[in-house]
């Protein structure tokens, strides 16, 4: 039997499931804020909905909620950089340079760039689920970045 309150047990199982890897990012005052996610997922079809998980201490979080409006970028295998970048708490968004969608900052060259407002949002534990309905969207063509076990990750050539 396990030790549940070992919570580098539950670190290490849930790094088991592969995942991509996104910023999030939403602007307040033409002061943009962003923060690397890798908790997303698609929620429903119609309407088009997107589910992030962001710590209740996060910066971005607060502005989100202010703002009730964000963007998800899917990043591609060769944004390790950027995702480290807003993976570090002493980040700074002077450093990045972004593009606009709809008037909303993304993240250039990553494979995804999907604007949101927030539908609703779910306290659990120390992370808040935003729901987010998608307003508008873009794709690219590429490679995912893939994080699992602690460290980024490629897919392998079929």
């Amino acid at each position: 039997m396990c030790n549940l309150t070992d919570e580098r047990l539950f670190r290490d199982a849930m790094g088991k499931f592969a995942t991509g890897v996104t910023i999030v990012v939403t602007e307040i005052n033409e002061k943009i804020f962003a923060t690397t996610v890798n908790a997303f997922m698609s929620v429903s079809l119609n309407p088009m909905l997107i589910l992030i998980s962001l710590n209740k201490t996060s910066q971005t979080l607060n502005k989100i909620k202010q703002r009730r409006l964000f963007t998800v970028n899917v990043l591609n295998k060769d944004q390790v950089n950027i995702s480290n970048h807003f993976a570090s708490k002493k980040k700074s968004i002077k450093e990045v340079e972004f593009d606009f969608l709809d008037g909303m900052p993304v993240i250039p060259n990553t494979l995804a760039q999907i604007i949101c407002t927030v539908s609703a949002e779910y306290e659990e534990g120390d992370h808040v689920l935003i729901v987010g309905k998608v307003t508008n969207l873009q794709i690219f063509e590429g490679e995912p970045l893939i994080f699992s076990e602690g460290d980024y990750r490629t897919l392998k050539e079929k």
